[in-house]
């Protein structure tokens, strides 16, 4: 059983599925940008993973506001902001904040959204997906490295190794992993995505090291992704709860910059 409730599921490469679910990308303009015209006005870029089977919905920051680049296999870094059982919740901190210093904050905009999964292979784990929306991935998706599929050499970070100085999360937003957790790393900064239960935990900081650009055959696995008949249908408005008075939604359906 995965650490979600799931089967695994071992193809007869040996490619092991730990976890599958609905992937969902986002980016919150930068305060005081009327009109997003590329990633030099967008503040953070977000990345939710919803688990199949009852899993904890999670929100993940994504450091360099982009998507590493699989042919040159850039390493880049993120971490887990939010772990919930309401989707809801995520829908809040996605929300516009006001307030003295931001009055303006901007709401996100969703920018994808499909199927993942999270799969070992071979001596590491695999985080891929398949995009359903938009259905013609345009200027947004091309500048955030959004790929209509792709896989991701997912690891996660050592909480208690050390960083160097302005690298990371700092020691008190860091994740305090339970003993059955920690006691993976052994002395290693570095430790594969298995199980993915190491992303439960907010404070978990992951590397992802673009990989390929044929995750199913890659892998030989099926993400089992679909198209969206009818956009009213989208599951970011049925999980995510991201209506459009909110959240700006041209970028998910037209692919331009919203």
């Amino acid at each position: 059983m995965t650490a979600n409730g799931g089967v695994r599921m071992t193809d007869d490469n040996g490619s092991d599925v730990l976890e599958r679910g609905d992937i969902f990308f986002a980016y919150r303009p930068s305060v005081g940008a009327d009109a997003v015209e590329g990633v030099e006005d967008v503040q953070r870029f977000y990345m939710i993973l919803r688990p199949d089977g009852g899993g904890r919905p999670r929100l993940l920051v994504l450091g360099r506001k982009r998507l590493a680049d699989i042919p040159r296999h850039q390493r880049y870094w993120g971490f887990v902001d939010l772990v919930t059982r309401t989707p809801a919740d995520i829908e809040k901190v996605l929300r516009a904040k006001g307030g003295r210093r931001n009055p303006s904050q901007p709401a996100a905009r969703p920018v994808g959204e499909g199927r993942y999964v999270i799969a070992r292979h071979g001596n590491h784990t695999h985080l891929a997906y398949l995009l359903e929306l938009p259905r013609e991935p345009g200027e947004a998706q091309a500048e955030l490295r959004i790929a209509p599929e792709a896989s991701y050499v997912l690891s996660i970070k050592n909480p208690r190794a050390a960083s160097p100085p302005g690298v990371g999360l700092s020691p008190r937003r860091k994740a305090r992993l339970p003993k059955r957790l920690q006691d993976r790393f052994g002395g290693r900064r570095f430790e594969s995505a298995d199980p993915p239960a190491f992303l439960d935990h907010e404070g978990t900081e992951i590397l992802l090291v673009g990989a390929r650009q044929e995750p199913e055959e890659e892998l030989d696995v099926d993400i089992d992704a679909e198209s969206c008949p009818d956009e009213r249908q989208a599951d970011v408005f049925k999980e995510l709860h991201m209506a459009p008075s909110r959240h700006p939604t041209a970028p998910l359906f037209t692919g331009e910059w919203g």
